[in-house]
């Protein structure tokens, strides 16, 4: 599969992951000056754990939040849940947060209908995807969410306009939503372990999917109603 489609856009996406690796490392360098708790997991743990219940529920609405409003990839937070809380209750957390936001946003198209939901989405994605989740069903949703990359946040205000149940909706979500955060929040678990190795390569893994699904979301949308069909559980 040809992740980029031209010499200029392999030039664009080598540019950006420098920029992105050169603005981590400057951080890095500034906040290992200015706030060296940050790298001492241990140390962040016990302050952490000075707040009680609120620690875990900070995390989990600021999971939640980002899938309704999307200003934080999801990963992102699930790698600091992973970092703070472990891979067990990190996932346990990011996990909660990402059914409560896919929960709010399928209800708030369910209620406020379709309005709304062009209100909310930016128009692009409403084109592509508009009427996707009304032409597949269960395992099409499902391969559609597993893949990182792809606007799935938006697919949870889609489904809110079809006959879906909340229900069946949420099991396919936590199902589907699942392998990518438990992939971040253990890398997030090994960076505070110092298994820095192993934390970048499952980091590598996410964001090299990640590329893949954003630049091909129209052959997966178009792959996905074409096979979706013939599958045996729809």
């Amino acid at each position: 599969m040809q992740v980029f489609s031209s010499r200029a856009d392999r030039r664009r996406g080598l540019f950006v992951a420098l920029l992105v690796v050169a603005v981590v490392g400057a951080l890095s360098v500034v906040a290992s000056q200015y706030a060296p708790i940050l790298f001492d997991a241990n140390a962040l743990r016990e302050w952490i754990a000075q707040f009680g219940v609120l620690a875990p529920f900070v995390f989990v609405l600021i999971q939640a939040t980002q899938v309704v409003v999307a200003p934080i990839p999801g990963q992102v937070v699930a790698l600091v849940a992973g970092y703070l809380f472990g891979p067990g209750l990190g996932t346990v957390y990011s996990l909660t947060g990402v059914l409560i936001g896919s929960a709010i946003a399928f209800s708030l198209a369910k209620r406020y209908g379709r309005s709304f939901v062009e209100d909310v989405l930016h128009e692009d994605v409403l084109t592509r995807f508009d009427g996707f989740v009304d032409r597949v069903g269960i395992a099409g949703l499902f391969v559609f969410v597993i893949i990182p990359g792809l606007p799935d946040d938006a697919i949870c205000f889609l489904c809110g306009l079809t006959t879906w149940r909340l229900r069946t909706f949420l099991v396919v979500i936590s199902i589907g939503r699942l392998p990518a955060y438990v992939l971040t929040v253990y890398a997030g678990g090994e960076l505070a372990s110092g298994q820095f190795l192993g934390a970048l390569a499952l980091i590598g893994i996410v964001v090299a999917l990640s590329v893949i699904g954003y630049s091909k979301q129209d052959t997966i949308r178009e792959l996905i109603q074409r096979v979706e069909p013939q599958l045996p559980f729809r």
